[in-house]
């Protein structure tokens, strides 16, 4: 019954989910301490929900515009279902942002495959990733993807190798303005980010060690068979997936260097995790198999999500 609802794109699915998003969000928000009781935590409440909607959408346009799933709703429906893992998402503005940002940037890099325009997408790219490292500092880390796609597809071309030193000095430059104009302690706040911290002693309550756990046989049981099945793909598609790959692992290195550690961090995964989850479900013959794995994924989404009200 699930596989028939979302293995079609239509404008019923993505009213669904649309829906879906706005229920969920607000039953955290009155469930949570802080609330909403002024008209600055309406306007806050408003900006969370809305890089919420671009985050859950544009990764079902990256998947489309790249051809990397097939012509189905399971990448947004797992993206929204990551979500509910880690409610407190819903009210970390900068997390948000950060993850909306190497959207952004993931966007450009896979449709370097086309090898059109690649500097411009190159730059594009690069910008959104420093521009991501401001609200969250180890976000950099996705910089080494900009390289492995330029490995990929244009190393032959040395220019490319130095356009990512052009956004950098963009990004800076415009920061150090905005120091010296708006808020002069933030080179400073930003630089205190730069601290790496390896404890994994960052859990409140037991329930958030569960909701961390089941995420974490979810990267297993979906990543390492997508790993070995790359070379099965179409010959034009395995670089991206790849990429999808690395985007992965990346996203689980930020979550385990970065300070004052939270499970929501794992964010950056959401993506890359929806895109090899749908591979995985499109590429199972076996329909009973496909609906016990989007059961179990609802079921533990929603009992992640309600057991950290």
């Amino acid at each position: 019954m699930i596989t028939s609802i979302f293995k079609k794109s239509t404008p019923i699915n993505y009213s669904l989910m649309g829906i879906l998003m706005l229920l969920f969000f607000f039953i955290y928000q009155f469930s949570s301490t802080t609330g909403i009781h002024s008209f600055a935590d309406v306007l806050k409440t408003s900006g969370l929900l809305g890089v919420l909607y671009a985050s859950l959408f544009f990764s079902n346009f990256i998947v489309k515009k790249n051809g990397l799933t097939k012509d189905s709703s399971y990448t947004i429906l797992f993206y929204f279902i990551f979500l509910l893992f880690f409610p407190k998402i819903f009210n970390n503005i900068n997390l948000l942002l950060a993850n909306f940002f190497i959207l952004l940037s993931m966007r450009r890099l896979f449709s370097l495959q086309t090898l059109k325009a690649p500097k411009e997408k190159i730059f594009d790219a690069s910008l959104w990733i420093f521009v991501a490292s401001l609200f969250h500092f180890w976000a950099i880390i996705f910089l080494v993807l900009v390289y492995i796609s330029i490995i990929f597809h244009v190393s032959r071309d040395y220019r490319n190798w130095l356009i990512p030193f052009v956004a950098a000095f963009v990004v800076a430059t415009l920061f150090v303005l905005y120091d010296l104009i708006l808020d002069k302690a933030a080179i400073n706040n930003y630089l205190q980010t730069e601290v790496m911290n390896y404890n994994l002693d960052y859990f409140t309550n037991q329930l958030q060690n569960i909701a961390f756990s089941i995420f974490a046989v979810f990267l297993v049981f979906f990543i390492f068979p997508f790993a070995f099945s790359i070379n099965n793909k179409p010959l034009n598609l395995q670089a991206s997936y790849k990429k999808v790959l690395f985007a992965a692992l990346f996203g689980i290195i930020i979550f385990l260097i970065s300070t004052n550690k939270s499970s929501e961090m794992l964010v950056f995964t959401f993506l890359p995790m929806a895109i090899i989850a749908t591979s995985t479900i499109e590429y199972l013959q076996n329909k009973m198999q496909q609906e016990i794995i989007l059961f179990v994924s609802i079921a533990c989404g929603l009992f992640c999500f309600f057991s950290q009200l």
